[in-house]
């Protein structure tokens, strides 16, 4: 029989702890501790995600049932809902925030030569944000809608790795295109979005960062076509043109031309057109990295189906 480590302490023991001590010293997290140190209640919160706990009570009672295995899963003893309901509300959010982005640079080193499907050399970002519904009469800051309370998870999704690099929380009623103020744009990148994000003030912010942008365009789009680009049309690419706004607020929010790619897809057969700044890279290739898109989607999928989100604790 092995009596030594637990899973979880091997997969907590692969965690940068000397950093997460840096954090908490940055903000005086453990001035006033007794009995549930800042790294213990970070252990015990992930226990608690990794074996899907329900509540407080629930985190209490497996606990308590683990006995001495608790011990060498590196929690050094159980701990009571009424502390880690105290530590949860005032322990201070922003050392967990910054040892988030601690990972995610160390995620980032790992991962920056990791192929992603297309022959791209630059950084490529999908940007969304999912909604998580939540009760009303518990949450009533959570604004939403009359009845009904809801955040917004907005999240900026590196294709290297498929894993988040930003993650902003609103209440539900922002719209998803003021994030779109609140990132810093590494220059030369790819910014993928959906059409919800298609606000042209913003995008040429984008564009005078000298970073790349892709989206859809929206039905009423309205350009001047200046010139186009022979394409092979047995790749599913329909035209590759460059054009100017021609709307006078469009215009006034974008003045330089933009790239218009038509793209049928072969499997399910539906029309795109795809807008984008960058003039360089062949059309295929804007279209198989909005394509990448997708992928976001199946991590909002993944996080609401093993993380619970809905549940605070």
């Amino acid at each position: 029989m092995n009596e030594g480590r637990t899973v979880f302490a091997q997969l907590m023991g692969e965690l940068p702890k000397y950093e997460f001590d840096k954090c908490v010293c940055r903000y005086d997290g453990n001035h006033h501790v007794r009995s549930l140190p800042t790294f213990e209640q970070f252990l015990v919160m992930a226990f608690a995600q990794l074996t899907y706990r329900e509540s407080l009570r629930d985190i209490e009672t497996c606990l308590r049932a683990l006995g001495p295995k608790l011990y060498h899963s590196g929690i050094r003893q159980p701990t009571a809902r009424s502390t880690l309901a105290d530590a949860n509300e005032k322990r201070d959010w922003r050392i967990f925030s910054d040892f988030a982005h601690v990972l995610m640079a160390e995620a980032c080193a790992l991962y920056a030569d990791e192929p992603f499907g297309v022959e791209l050399q630059q950084a490529a970002y999908a940007l969304d944000s999912t909604t998580i519904d939540l009760c009303l009469s518990l949450f009533p800051w959570a604004k939403f809608r009359r009845r009904k309370a809801a955040i917004k998870l907005h999240t900026l999704l590196t294709l290297r790795g498929n894993f988040p690099t930003v993650g902003i929380l609103t209440t539900g009623m922002v719209h998803a295109v003021n994030i779109l103020d609140e990132l810093i744009y590494e220059a030369g990148s790819f910014y993928i979005v959906d059409r919800g994000y298609l606000d042209f003030a913003r995008l040429h912010r984008v564009h005078l960062s000298s970073a790349f942008f892709v989206t859809r365009a929206k039905r009423n789009f309205r350009c001047q076509r200046r010139y186009s680009r022979p394409v092979d049309k047995t790749t599913g690419l329909r035209f590759d043109q460059t054009v100017v706004l021609t709307g006078s607020a469009a215009r006034r929010d974008y003045p330089e031309p933009l790239r218009r790619i038509g793209f049928r897809d072969p499997e399910t057969g539906k029309a795109l057109v795809f807008l984008t700044n960058n003039f360089t890279e062949p059309a295929l290739t804007i279209a198989q990295l909005y394509r990448c898109r997708w992928r976001i989607e199946l991590f909002f999928k993944w996080i609401k189906q093993h993380l619970r989100i809905k549940t605070f604790y």
